[in-house]
């Protein structure tokens, strides 16, 4: 099984629980899986996470370059299914802007188009919500997803001390 990374799975991984001086380990395990052909994200994360000035910058530039995929026709076409189904709901204009003002609608539909699975620490909200979220598109799409946590579970992902 192959999975694409959310931008918020590498924030919130730098911002928190495996900051790169706290557990090295977790990058390594993402370019390493990476190398195996098992985790990604995409060239529009890859952008916002470049945006930035920091150490998670410099690492998308310096080590993880690799890890983003450029869009293809297949991503696009699933994008089309991605926009249809956002416009039919009941979300307000602000954050439908929102969200394809993003990559989200982008890293649904390469997942949708090549059959990954998404890694996003959002959250399903209900069905009265006005805010567009990652997991409540994938379920209506019928894209896997999962949190960071539970990838890391499923994968069984082991980050232990050096002797």
């Amino acid at each position: 099984m192959s999975y694409l990374l959310d931008s918020n799975t590498f924030i919130e991984a730098k911002n928190g629980y495996y900051d790169f001086t706290v557990c090295p380990g977790f990058w390594e395990w993402i370019m390493a899986r990476h190398a195996a052909g098992d985790v990604f994200s995409i060239q529009r994360i890859g952008q916002e996470l470049t945006d930035g000035t920091d150490e998670l910058a410099d690492w998308v530039v310096n080590t993880a370059s690799g890890l983003f995929l450029a869009p293809d026709v297949a991503t696009i076409e699933q994008m089309k299914k991605v926009a249809a189904w956002v416009m039919k709901q009941p979300y307000d204009e602000k954050s439908r802007a929102k969200f394809f003002a993003k990559a989200d609608p982008f890293l649904i539909a390469h997942a949708a188009a090549h059959g990954h699975t998404v890694i996003t620490h959002e959250t399903r909200v209900g069905t009265d919500s006005k805010k567009v979220k990652v997991p409540n598109v994938c379920d209506a799409l019928g894209v896997e997803w999962m949190n960071t946590f539970d990838l890391l579970r499923k994968e069984k992902a082991r980050f232990v001390l050096a002797r």
